[in-house]
Parts: structure tokens; C-alpha cells; sequence
């Protein structure tokens, strides 16, 4: 298996990824403008308030006049009224983007993880995934909402409290900006710091997600290896570098802010200096030495907010570039133009115009390998007729599997031609292929929800008296009639409910409910028991019936009635015929079956020796 590694990206912010993330944002562009607007009001009414204590002051304190307070009174009311309305509003805005883009993400994401190749799941952490459509799409949605909240508000505080500063007094607004260029040294200082800290944090997060994911999935395998303590070591490291990178983060990120404080205290100091001087000389009045106190205080107040939204945006960033990396990653096995055309995409198929799939396959001088292995077909040639039961039979890494994948088109050959009905199967859109395709694996998979809702999961638009004829022709009605509540019976997550022989039962009801012209059996008897071994036997015969069938093969006395068992050796056919044919042979089948033969029966007699 190869060793994952994440993609280092940028060392600075990459507005480009914001770019592309704009194409989530246009939806809510009427939002977008609102809440902007709104938070121009917002910063405006804030930077009011000062004003109206330099009135209040100038007018009433220091004449010692109550003369036309009311409307002062009225005035400074209305104000905080209207403000009151504008956070109702922006909250409710913000909130709807938030979740508005987040949905729209995920949406994208999973419908993107609907279109991936195999090859795509083979190399990509599980926990990776999930963590980008989860906490990255999360994190998204919440800069981008309230990240414009923030920006808004905050640059339209600072120009409206920079113009009105220099309007009531120059050069005491020029001794307050003076701190303004060393704020922005130490911010650059901080970025690239705080970017790779929260990069860091993201692809550990990763990491940790897997691991819990394994965890859970491998739960029996570590129980019965006695991997607890091992595993939890194993944990932990993962769990101390997350904290470790988590608290430079913490560390670089409670600098920052203290830093932007002190800058702030500074320029309120300076204010404070030289204001007073100027009140001394009687150059201002006591109302503008206030309101400027003020408006210094608050001033830094949204360079704080743009300080700590820069801070997320480092840590955003991360989020953007890992989604995007999911969302841009290109389709290895899609559709030629001209079939899209023709029988429309996997989302919008056009059903109506499909062609009836009899189910002869060809394979034509095929070769194929796995990205970054060796070649595992040379050269390969391989017939198969319509209606036909073919059984592919060899030892691990013979090609077995290789062939099942590239005849459903989870992979796609590096040169020579596959045939579907005597045309090349990239002429036949994917969702036409798979519509037309049983696949029963080794270990059947059911979703959550009911025995019907798995049975009905290939063809929902299926009658429930077709479905429950479906589980009858298998022999599946028996036992699932005797379930609590029978076909409305919960399996659970995966169907754990169920025993591994009776989720094999539905997931070939499953499939003939479909009723595919071509049906594969990957080793789907090889973890059953004997008794329910010979009831699956029993529904493959009436399921294979006028189908064409490849059968991968483990135990060789399920494939004795195949129409042709071929014999796979490093990727090239070394036998092919009947089963008595190939014992007659005696060649590398008749070893393969006779080895297996008495191995079965030795166990057979061990188990009757423990018994007695």
C-alpha cells in the first residue's frame, strides 16, 4: 500500500482559492450586499455615539443647561434603536449565508465523491474526506458569513473614525495613525507563522479522524489481536502532536492580539499626551478631548476585530485549499463528451435511449497496472458470450479482481479494448454499464435504515410485491419474516444487525430486484457458513439464470457447474474449459482443486473428531 501524503501548498495566503471559492458566495450575493450595507450603517451609528457625548458635554455639561435635552434624549434614543434592529438583522443574515454556504459545499462535495474513481478511494484517507466535508466546509461557511460581518464593520469604522478625527483635529489624528505601519510589520510577521501552524493543525486533525474511523471499523480485528494497548500508544502520539501544533498556534495567535493591544494602548497614550497639552493651551474644548479619547479607544477596536479575522483567515485558508484539492480533483474514469450528449451524465441520465445490453464481453490485447505497481495484464485476451457462466479461478494477484474492475469500469486499461457487445464499453455511458451490472461482494454491504430500504436500494421505484418476490427467489423471505418487525426490520449501521450470511441473502435480492444483464459474484460464499453456503449456492443458480455471470472464485467447489472456469496465473490465462475437463488435464486446476479438496476434507474430520 502506498504511504499517503498530504500536498504541501502555498507558504502565503493564496487569494486565488478565495477566487475560486466566490462561485459558493454568488447565490448569496443580495444577501452578501445587505448584510454590507447593514454593517456600513452598523459602523456608522458606533462612530456616532462619541459625537454625542462631545454635544452633550459642550452644550450641557459645561454651560450647565438642560435647553432642548429632549431632543438630545429623542435623538440618542433613536440611535440605539436603530442599532438594536441592525444586529437583529445582520444576525439573521449572517446565520442564513453561514448555512446556506455550507450546504451548498457539502452538496458539491458529496456529488463529487459520487463521480471519483476507485483509484481515488485507493489512495486518499477515509479521514481526510470526512474531515474536509465536515469541520473544512464548517470553518468555511463561518469565515466567509461572518468574516464580511467583520470586515465590513471594521473598515467602515476605522474610515469613518479616521475621517472624523481629522476633521475635529489633524494632528492629533496623525499621532493616532502613528502606530498604524508597526501593526502592519508585525502582521505580515505573524502570517506566514500562523498560516503554516494551522496547516499543521488541519493535517494531524486528518490523520486522527482516520484513526478513529479505523478504530471503529477494526474494532473486532483489534479486540481478537489484543491491539488495545498498541493502538491507544499509537493514539496518543497523534493526539500529542495535534496537541503540541494546536498550542503553537494558541501561542502565535495570543501574541498577536496582546501585540495589536499594546499598539492600540500606545496610540491612546500619545492621544492622551498630547490631547491634554492641547486642552491645557484651550487649542480644543473639553467635548472634542473626550470624544477624541474615544474615538482613539475605538479606533483600535475594529483593527483588533480585523486582527482576529485575519487570524482566522490563516486558519481558513488551510480549509479552502484542502476542499478545493477534493472539489478540483479530476475524474479519472468520466464519460467522452459525445456519450454525455447522447445518453446525458450520471445526474441527468437519459434512461429512455439506453441500449439493451445482451452482455457479451471481449477483451482485446488489454493492458493494465495499477498506479505506481507492476503491470498486473500483459497483453490480455479474453472472450466471453452472452448469457455465459465464467468462473475466474487463481491464486492472489492473478488478475482476478483486476478483470471484474476493468469490465465494470472502475479502472480503466492502460492500452487494447474492452468490448461490451461487440462495442468498445467507453461507448456506453458509465451510468448505462452500471445500471445494467449485479455486483455481490465477499462482504456484502447494507446501509442504515430497513430490510426493504436495503432490498429496494438498486431499483426504489420497485413495487414491494417485486421486492419481496426478489428476497423469495433467493430464499431471503425465510428468515426475514421471522426478523422483529420483518421487512421493516432496522439492519443497522452496515446491517451488523443482520449475520454475514443473511445480509449475502439481500444483497442478491438486491441485485435481482435490479434485474441486471450482467451479474459478478466476488468470492460471495468464501465467509458464510456450510448450511448457508448451500442456500446462497441455490439463489447464484436461479440468479445467474440467462445472465451473463463472472464468478471470482475462493472455494472450487462453488464453480463445478460454471459454463467455463478460466485459470489465472500472473495475469495470463493458463487453462480454460468445463470443470471435468480441466481435472482430466491434471494440470495447475486439478492441483488448485485436489489441494483444496483435502484440505476441506481434514477439516470436516477434525471438526467431527471435536464434536464426538
Amino acid at each position: 500500500m502506498s504511504q499517503w501524503e498530504e500536498k504541501e501548498y502555498t507558504e502565503n495566503l493564496d487569494w486565488k482559492s478565495w477566487k475560486k471559492l466566490l462561485r459558493y458566495i454568488y447565490p448569496y450575493k443580495k444577501y452578501m450586499m445587505i448584510l454590507a450595507i447593514i454593517m456600513v450603517f452598523n459602523a456608522g451609528v458606533d462612530a456616532s455615539f462619541p459625537l454625542f457625548t462631545k454635544y452633550a458635554i459642550d452644550h450641557y455639561v459645561i454651560p450647565k443647561t438642560l435647553a432642548g435635552i429632549h431632543w438630545f434624549i429623542i435623538s440618542f434614543v433613536s440611535m440605539i434603536v436603530f442599532q438594536a434592529a441592525n444586529i437583529w438583522l445582520l444576525i439573521a443574515i449572517a446565520g442564513k449565508v453561514d448555512m446556506g454556504i455550507c450546504y451548498d459545499i457539502r452538496k458539491k462535495g458529496f456529488e463529487k465523491l459520487q463521480e471519483l474513481s476507485y483509484s481515488y478511494y485507493d489512495n486518499t484517507p477515509t479521514g481526510w474526506i470526512i474531515s474536509c466535508m465536515t469541520s473544512d466546509s464548517g470553518r468555511l461557511g463561518d469565515t466567509i458569513a461572518w468574516g464580511l460581518v467583520d470586515v465590513s464593520w471594521g473598515l467602515s469604522m476605522m474610515i469613518g473614525i479616521t475621517v472624523i478625527m481629522f476633521i475635529l483635529n489633524w494632528k492629533l489624528a496623525l499621532i493616532a495613525m502613528a502606530v498604524v505601519p508597526v501593526l502592519a510589520i508585525v502582521s505580515f510577521w505573524f502570517q506566514k507563522r500562523l498560516l503554516k501552524a494551522y496547516r499543521d493543525v488541519r493535517k494531524v486533525n486528518s490523520k486522527m479522524t482516520g484513526a478513529i474511523n479505523e478504530g471503529i471499523m477494526g474494532a473486532v480485528t483489534s479486540k481478537t489481536l489484543v491491539r488495545e494497548e498498541k493502538n491507544l500508544h499509537e493514539f496518543k502520539g497523534l493526539t500529542q502532536s495535534m496537541y503540541g501544533y494546536s498550542v503553537r498556534s494558541a501561542i502565535l495567535s495570543s501574541i498577536y492580539m496582546p501585540v495589536v493591544l499594546t499598539l492600540g494602548a500606545i496610540g491612546t497614550s500619545l492621544v492622551l499626551w498630547q490631547g491634554g497639552h492641547s486642552f491645557w493651551l484651550q487649542i480644543i474644548s473639553v467635548g472634542t478631548f473626550i470624544a477624541f479619547i474615544q474615538y482613539t479607544v475605538q479606533f483600535f477596536d475594529p483593527i483588533y476585530e480585523l486582527a482576529r479575522m485575519f487570524s482566522e483567515l490563516q486558519s481558513a485558508q488551510a480549509a479552502a485549499e484542502r476542499l478545493l484539492s477534493l472539489l478540483e480533483t479530476e475524474v479519472e474514469i468520466t464519460d467522452r463528451a459525445d456519450v454525455i450528449e447522447l445518453y446525458g451524465s450520471v445526474f441527468s441520465p437519459k434512461k429512455d435511449i439506453y441500449p439493451e445490453i445482451t452482455g457479451e464481453i471481449e477483451f482485446k490485447e488489454v493492458c493494465f497496472q495499477y498506479n505506481n505497481g507492476e503491470k498486473v495484464l500483459d497483453h490480455f485476451n479474453l472472450r466471453i458470450k452472452a448469457g455465459e457462466t465464467v468462473a475466474l479461478v487463481g491464486e492472489t494477484g492473478s488478475g482476478k479482481s483486476t478483470i471484474v474492475n476493468l469490465i465494470c469500469r472502475f479502472y480503466e486499461p492502460q492500452s487494447g479494448k474492452i468490448l461490451l457487445d461487440h462495442h468498445d464499453i467507453r461507448d456506453v455511458s458509465l451510468d448505462c454499464l452500471h445500471s445494467n451490472l449485479g455486483y455481490v461482494l465477499q462482504s456484502p454491504h447494507l446501509f442504515s435504515g430497513t430490510v426493504k430500504d436495503n432490498i429496494k436500494y438498486g431499483n426504489p421505484d420497485a413495487s414491494d410485491e417485486a421486492m419481496i418476490k426478489a428476497a423469495q427467489i433467493v430464499q431471503a423471505d425465510e428468515f426475514i419474516n421471522c426478523l422483529s418487525d420483518g421487512y421493516d426490520t432496522k439492519v443497522g449501521e452496515g446491517g451488523n444487525g443482520l449475520s454475514t450470511g443473511q445480509k449475502q441473502l439481500i444483497s442478491f435480492a438486491r441485485a435481482i430486484l435490479a434485474d441486471p444483464a450482467l451479474f459478478i459474484l466476488d468470492e460471495a460464499t468464501s465467509s458464510v457458513d456450510t448450511e448457508m453456503e448451500k442456500l446462497i449456492q441455490e439463489a447464484i443458480k436461479k440468479v445467474l439464470k440467462n445472465r451473463t455471470s463472472i464468478i471470482v472464485a475462493h472455494r472450487l467447489s462453488t464453480i463445478t457447474d460454471a459454463d467455463k472456469i478460466i485459470v489465472l496465473r500472473k495475469g495470463c490465462i493458463v487453462e480454460s474449459g468445463k470443470h471435468r475437463e480441466l481435472l482430466k488435464k491434471k494440470g495447475y486446476y486439478y492441483h488448485l482443486y485436489t489441494s483444496q479438496f483435502i484440505r476441506e476434507k481434514e477439516l470436516e474430520l477434525e471438526n467431527q473428531s471435536q464434536a464426538i
